[in-house]
């Protein structure tokens, strides 16, 4: 695909803020994976990658630094609270992350993709 035709591709779905990207973190691999499966599972995410990460922060007034494993969400904005549900009940922090980040662009098939595999909320 040539730049032209990936921008006009990209500038068709580009007002598109239907699709967001849900993040959080997880203590342990076996966590995420366990997060990342129950949302796939329910049908509120399309797809979770997870990668190790280090993390720096304060927490009760102390400053931690952690391995992490860094959860990406792909799925619909409308799931929202329901994949915030599915996250805060199944993990093992007093508060975890979960952050949402609109998705302003994205390849038409990718995105379509993505609806699909997501349930209406």
């Amino acid at each position: 695909m040539n730049e032209s035709n990936l921008e006009s591709n990209l500038n068709n779905e580009r007002a598109s803020s239907a699709y967001c990207i849900v993040m959080t973190t997880a203590s342990t691999e076996a966590e995420a994976d366990k997060i990342a499966a129950a949302l796939v599972e329910a049908q509120l995410a399309a797809c979770v990658n997870s990668f190790a990460i280090k993390s720096v922060y304060t927490w009760q007034g102390s400053l931690q630094r952690e391995a992490e494993w860094q959860l990406v969400i792909k799925t619909r904005c409308d799931c929202f609270e329901a994949v915030s549900t599915k996250i805060c009940s199944l993990h093992s922090y007093e508060t975890p992350e979960v952050i949402a980040l609109p998705i302003q662009a994205g390849a038409a098939d990718y995105l379509s993709w993505l609806g699909a595999q997501v349930l209406a909320s």
